[in-house]
């Protein structure tokens, strides 16, 4: 049985309504596929958008928030964004033209995490999902540098989910007489080579779980 989003008021599917989603395994797979979030909150009247890195576990989205802390204090509600662009869709209108993408919209009132052992353990899934494999590679935290970071957790449970794919919706009309080329253009992410630090000693070789994220990005 699928597992699906509750529909609220603020995730109901209005405008193109036919490229929502309420699977909550396609929720996952957008998050799963990324690691940058844009967080807004509205401080002191005005709406402000952070970008920040992420982490999914389970059914709770870890963020770092020591650039919007302050104004997360007491209950404030957010929306949390994550996009994909996979390709421009070229119709053969202007009109028509469009965007694939996979998106996800989430709103909230975001915790801060204060249990220690809770901390570490977020701070690793955001590690971990951007770099598998980095947290026991790297040096982790000291424990002043886990009190100087400001660490909030989001429950997943108010989600909205678009994707769009495909080509052209223009193939059957009027303006497919026209002697214009349409279609997609795919869009694809790649990690390029590793550049090590100019303060590298060179006996350090590349360790293999970064070598293995060279090609396609994930998602």
């Amino acid at each position: 049985m699928t597992d699906r989003l509750p529909q609220t008021d603020r995730t109901r599917h209005r405008r193109l309504a036919d490229q929502g989603s309420l699977d909550r395994a396609d929720l996952d797979a957008i998050l799963d596929a990324g690691f940058v979030c844009h967080l807004g909150v509205v401080i002191e009247g005005r709406p402000v958008v952070f970008p920040t890195v992420y982490g999914r576990h389970g059914r709770e989205l870890y963020f770092h928030g020591s650039v919007a802390s302050r104004s997360l204090a007491g209950g404030t509600p957010v929306c949390v964004t994550v996009t994909h662009v996979d390709g421009l869709v070229l119709a053969r209108s202007v009109f028509e033209h469009g965007v694939n993408y996979r998106s996800a919209m989430i709103h909230g009132v975001p915790r801060k995490v204060t249990d220690p052992d809770e901390k570490l353990a977020g701070l690793r899934r955001l590690t971990e999902h951007a770099t598998p494999g980095q947290w026991s590679y790297a040096r982790q935290p000291s424990r002043k540098e886990l009190a100087a970071t400001t660490l909030l957790a989001l429950p997943l449970d108010e989600a909205s989910v678009k994707i769009r794919t495909g080509g052209p919706d223009d193939g059957d009309g009027p303006d497919a007489e026209l002697a214009v080329w349409a279609g997609t253009l795919p869009l694809t992410s790649t990690w390029g080579t590793p550049v090590p630090d100019p303060a590298l000693p060179p006996d350090i070789p590349l360790p293999d779980h970064i070598a293995r994220r060279e090609g396609p990005a994930q998602g």
